[in-house]
């Protein structure tokens, strides 16, 4: 029975005995799944793979409701007693603008949770593989339900059972009469999800309800008001997607309908000031993955610009330019002969850290603390939780305090008495901080 293991030997010669692999931050480690076994990593993940295609194919059943909804006309013929209050301006508007939007937010809220859960079966490692997993699998939902989902539909179920009936060679038209159509609808998306969300990350009225609640109930001492109070980290799995998700937006509709990018843009800069303000200020930084998500997110903004492209194909197969599409095939190529190029070229640097940037980081250090040592840090900073004695926790929380005071990037106005970066949630891990010279370090 073989088990995976943070190290960075080579393989046992009996593959089937011990497995290594390169080994993430101590605070980065999700220490429950370190004892799973190859052959139960496999079924599980084969298991969440037909898992997630379920789940996204079967949740098209609710967007269709809500599209349904969103027809007035619709609602008219399935509920006849409600036309004299459908009819009333107020009502009539809110069905159509805000009615959708907020209906589809309702089914979204519980589906970041239910991904991360997905991905901790799966059996990642490190917390940061766990986030860029569910984060992957949120886009994949976002661009299939409510960016394909909802142009595809349109009018729910009269234009769905078309979609299904015509040829192949249609599809391409069909979207591109669809993508204009459902402009509005993506307008009120932005407002009710993007503006909303940036206002409610301003707010965080969920975590403030939370801790007034742990406040009275549960905290008793100094070091449980101070746990109650802890912001935690952000949430990459679940915000990043949904950015992109604004990204893709942006780049369909700048040609089609233009009149949707001053949304856009707001959003863009809401988002920016806001999430610049929390990162800094409100945060607690829980791990350094180092910038293992940017290989993801590069990809997923090449998929955006081609998708574009290919729907603009299709807009432009339905007017009299239809002449120019072929000549218009070129684009997608291009973008994925530079994609391939940024990966060959780029990527190896985001996935395994360049020895030259290490050594200088180890000079740097041995200038900085000549009496760091740091093998001794390294000893016992990959143990499990559970074998490590208070004692060492309190000494080695006392020596990142020292060490975070050395490494402090940004001035943030934050007053709070935690000073070092978060312990892990998922983890359960009071590993201490790893310095930021040494957290690529392997045991």
């Amino acid at each position: 029975m073989g088990s995976s293991c943070l190290c960075s030997d080579t393989t046992n010669k009996n593959p089937t005995v011990w497995l290594t692999e390169w080994a993430p931050e101590p605070r980065d480690v999700y220490w429950n799944n370190l004892a799973i076994p190859f052959v139960s990593l496999t079924v599980r993940r084969l298991i969440v793979a037909v898992a997630f295609f379920f789940l996204t194919f079967f949740f098209m059943i609710p967007i269709l409701i809500v599209q349904s909804f969103a027809n007035i006309e619709g609602i008219q013929k399935a509920l006849p007693f409600l036309k004299p209050l459908i009819e009333t301006k107020a009502v009539k508007s809110f069905i159509q603008g805000f009615l959708p939007g907020i209906a589809l937010k309702i089914f979204l809220i519980l589906l970041p949770t239910i991904l991360m859960m997905m991905s901790k079966f799966e059996g990642f490692v490190s917390i940061s593989a766990l986030e860029r997993r569910a984060a992957s699998r949120y886009y994949i939902f976002l661009l299939v339900n409510v960016f394909l989902g909802s142009i595809i539909t349109g009018t729910a179920f009269e234009q769905l059972n078309t979609f299904i009936h015509q040829s192949a060679n249609d599809i391409p038209r069909t979207i591109g009469v669809a993508i204009p159509m459902k402009a509005t609808f993506f307008i009120t998306y932005i407002m009710v999800d993007g503006w909303a969300g940036v206002a409610g990350e301003i707010l965080r009225l969920k975590p403030l309800i939370m801790y007034h609640l742990k406040n009275s109930f549960l905290v008793k001492t100094e070091k449980d008001r101070e746990e109650a109070m802890d912001p935690g980290s952000i949430g990459f799995d679940s915000a990043e997607p949904k950015i992109q998700l604004y990204f893709l937006l942006g780049l369909v509709y700048a040609v089609v309908t233009p009149f949707l990018l001053p949304f856009i843009i707001v959003f863009f800069g809401l988002a920016y000031v806001v999430f610049r303000h929390q990162i800094i200020n409100v945060y607690n930084q829980e791990y350094e993955s180092g910038a293992a998500f940017w290989p993801a997110v590069h990809g997923r903004v090449i998929v955006a610009l081609m998708i574009s492209q290919l729907l603009l194909l299709g807009l432009l197969s339905t007017k009299e330019a239809a002449q120019s599409t072929p000549f218009l095939l070129a684009l997608p190529v291009i973008t994925y002969t530079f994609h391939w190029f940024c990966k060959n070229r780029y990527e190896p640097a985001f996935v395994k850290y360049p020895l030259q940037e290490a050594m200088m980081k180890d000079t740097l250090e041995r200038a900085k603390e000549p009496n760091l040592d740091l093998k001794s840090y390294l000893s016992n900073a990959y143990i499990h939780p559970v074998f490590k004695s208070a004692e060492e926790d309190d000494n080695n929380s006392v020596c990142d305090d020292k060490e975070f005071e050395n490494h402090v990037l940004v001035p943030t106005k934050r007053q709070s008495r935690r000073n070092t970066p978060a312990n892990s949630q998922r983890s359960r891990s009071p590993l201490p901080s790893l310095p930021d010279d040494s957290h690529e370090q392997l045991v």
